[in-house]
């Protein structure tokens, strides 16, 4: 693995307003799902916790995917194509995600979903798209194994599903981020490591961990918990009794919320540190007791800070979601143009009309995708990785998580 040297930025640069007119014209699309005045339906599909305890995360992609669409229909993106979107709940639940994705690979008329949010759920419906040729792109997951494959940590990358794209940077990035923030500059020398045992919370976990020793920590003591329960007083006492200064969690806010609070409650006065599946006001509700200065890494920049994404933030608003579009919105949104942009350039390419082989051809132009986003620069690697490597820490304040520290990762 080539070395990420971490570059801090003093200013945010405007990278250009996203680009919603549609470019030249063409003749109305034959065959297909046809709407009145000859116009070929378009699905673009949503898998996303809908309902349950991640259920705010989930609302917000959705909603941003609708946005998206809504947006490219009203400025007729893509002449002669009309796109809906079918939303599926799979409650952060692995075999869900699998029926979801069967589901939508049904639709003939879809051509590219979004989703899903956990890095678990997307391992039981990766294989299903890609026997489909069905274009897949996540706003949240971050698992690297997704994209480069499960030897990645070894140097051995090699994309398993020419079908999968995400717009959210990955965990070799997040969690090295996370360590070396803590380590230089909350300057603290001796973590205990908590995992919820998930794909997404034990990967990130370990990348943190290796990066907090390489940098000269010690890692206090190691301990997991069960998603879903209420009760670590037990790894609680644990944290306590090693004399850590910092716990860092691989998990998700429902959990990580009641960890912050029974670390503290035991009598650990040190602040909890976590990746994006804690950010979210959730995880300070979730405690009883004042748990400001609490910690988390989330993908790109504060998006209510983003020149680009003034036009997205005043289109929801505007669109009355009764959900926020929290902490994937702005790359759910990207993540529909993405493929809203590669339809585009598919039937551009077909004479105005969409392609029988559209699904793959719209795979295909995914890797040529290239944008102005909402979160800026909109492009994919040779993994379908983004190639915006962005992240931000989080700091609890009162009420509200608080931005303290941006930067960006370069090859």
């Amino acid at each position: 693995m080539r070395h990420r040297s971490l570059l801090i930025l003093t200013t945010m640069v405007t990278t250009g307003a996203l680009t919603l007119s549609a470019c030249g014209s063409r003749d109305d699309n034959k065959g297909g799902s046809n709407e009145g005045g000859g116009k070929t339906t378009v699905v673009i599909g949503v898998d996303a916790p809908l309902t349950g305890s991640l259920s705010a995360l989930g609302q917000g992609i959705k909603n941003s995917v609708d946005l998206a669409v809504k947006t490219a229909n009203k400025n007729n993106e893509v002449p002669g194509v009309e796109f809906k979107i079918e939303a599926l709940d799979d409650q952060a639940v692995p075999a869900s995600g699998q029926a979801n994705a069967t589901k939508l690979v049904g639709n003939k008329d879809v051509l590219g979903v979004v989703g899903p949010l956990n890095s678990g759920v997307s391992q039981s419906m990766q294989g299903v798209f890609n026997t489909a040729n069905l274009t897949q792109v996540s706003p949240a997951n971050t698992n690297p194994a997704l994209s480069q494959g499960d030897n990645w940590a070894k140097g051995e990358k090699k994309r398993p599903f020419a079908t999968y794209f995400r717009t959210a940077t990955t965990d070799v990035i997040q969690g090295k981020f996370a360590a070396q923030y803590l380590y230089n500059d909350a300057k603290k020398r001796k973590v205990f490591v908590v995992d919820d045992k998930q794909t997404y919370g034990a990967g990130l976990a370990a990348i943190f961990a290796e990066e907090f020793k390489r940098l000269g920590g010690t890692i206090a003591g190691t301990d997991h918990v069960t998603v879903k329960e209420t009760d670590f007083s037990s790894t609680a006492d644990k944290v306590k009794a090693t004399g850590a200064d910092s716990v860092y969690f691989g998990g998700q806010y429902p959990e990580g919320g009641l960890l912050s609070d029974q670390v503290k409650k035991a009598g650990a006065k040190i602040p909890t540190m976590g990746g994006d599946g804690i950010y979210d006001p959730a995880f300070i509700k979730a405690s009883g007791v004042a748990n400001d200065g609490d910690l988390a890494t989330s993908v790109g920049y504060p998006v209510e800070k983003l020149p680009t994404a003034k036009k997205f933030i005043e289109d929801y608003k505007a669109g009355g979601y009764k959900d926020p579009y929290a902490a994937y919105g702005g790359y759910s949104y990207d993540a529909a143009w993405s493929i809203i942009q590669a339809v585009k350039a598919v039937v551009a390419a077909n004479d105005g009309k969409v392609p029988a082989d559209a699904r793959k051809k719209v795979t295909d132009a995914m890797s040529k995708v290239s944008f102005d986003g909402v979160t800026g620069k909109v492009s994919f690697d040779e993994f379908g990785d983004t190639t915006n490597k962005q992240l931000t820490v989080y700091a609890v304040k009162g009420a509200d998580w608080t931005d303290v520290k941006s930067a960006t990762f370069e090859d």
